[in-house]
């Protein structure tokens, strides 16, 4: 017998998924390879000194011209700005993937537990490694800048930032919830990411080329594994989402 083909909505249904699941990986390799490109073109760069006069200049601009040491605007958005800061430091964003890692465990999803424990680890560990082989000195045009004992280049906060929110910002968007509670997600994931980067600059502890080479390849690593994590989902080695394959 030949068997009767599918009913109208349901291939229409089918043939909506795969477009949306395509434009997706698309646009998630298109970002990779981008952040990837972008990344060692400003190495590149910065390696030969020739960012110097841009990130000089633009640090600057953050600054009162009069005294490099006080910070245009409102007395208390310096306070602000090392609020967010914070944000991206090593102590908030451990306790943020250990309580994200532990809700997994507690719901039953070793699997995903672990996997965004490797990425973000990962991550940290890519980001210390291309400090020690940059090691580039840190800005010494500010007074007062806090001390930062780690080289500058990338910006480990707004790299490992990048991987934490945006990981945890995809790990949410695995609830069932309409879609533009999943656009929410990522667009605060970004927001703190973006956030966090203008806040290194402002403090006066990163060169801007660190900063953009830290949001480039944070992104990248964190396109990266949500591609991977689909690709495990699909082979069953991660949990799927409930009322997803």
């Amino acid at each position: 017998m030949t068997a009767s083909p599918l009913p109208l909505p349901s291939t229409l249904g089918r043939l909506a998924r795969l477009v949306r699941d395509e434009i997706g990986l698309v646009v998630a390799l298109v970002v990779i390879t981008g952040g990837t490109l972008a990344f060692l073109r400003l190495a590149d760069i910065v390696v030969d000194g020739e960012t110097e006069a841009f990130d000089r200049a633009l640090l600057l601009f953050m600054r009162d011209p009069a005294n490099p040491g006080l910070a245009p605007g409102p007395s208390w958005l310096p306070g602000i700005m090392r609020d967010i800061t914070a944000l991206g430091g090593l102590a908030v964003l451990s306790m943020l993937v250990a309580f994200a890692v532990i809700y997994l465990l507690l719901a039953g999803k070793r699997a995903a537990a672990l996997f965004v424990l490797v990425s973000v680890i990962g991550g940290t560990a890519l980001s210390h490694g291309l400090k020690i082989v940059f090691d580039r000195p840190r800005p010494d045009l500010i007074p007062g800048a806090p001390i930062e004992l780690t080289a500058s280049f990338p910006s480990g906060h707004a790299m490992i930032s990048a991987v934490a929110y945006l990981t945890l910002g995809a790990l949410l968007t695995r609830i069932e919830a309409p879609r533009r509670v999943h656009a929410f997600f990522i667009g605060v994931a970004v927001v703190m990411t973006v956030l966090i980067g203008i806040s290194r600059v402002y403090l006066g502890v990163h060169w801007p080329t660190d900063v953009l080479a830290g949001w480039c390849l944070g992104a990248a690593w964190a396109l990266l594994c949500w591609i991977v994590a689909l690709w495990l989902q699909r082979r069953g080695q991660i949990e799927p989402r409930p009322g997803r394959e």
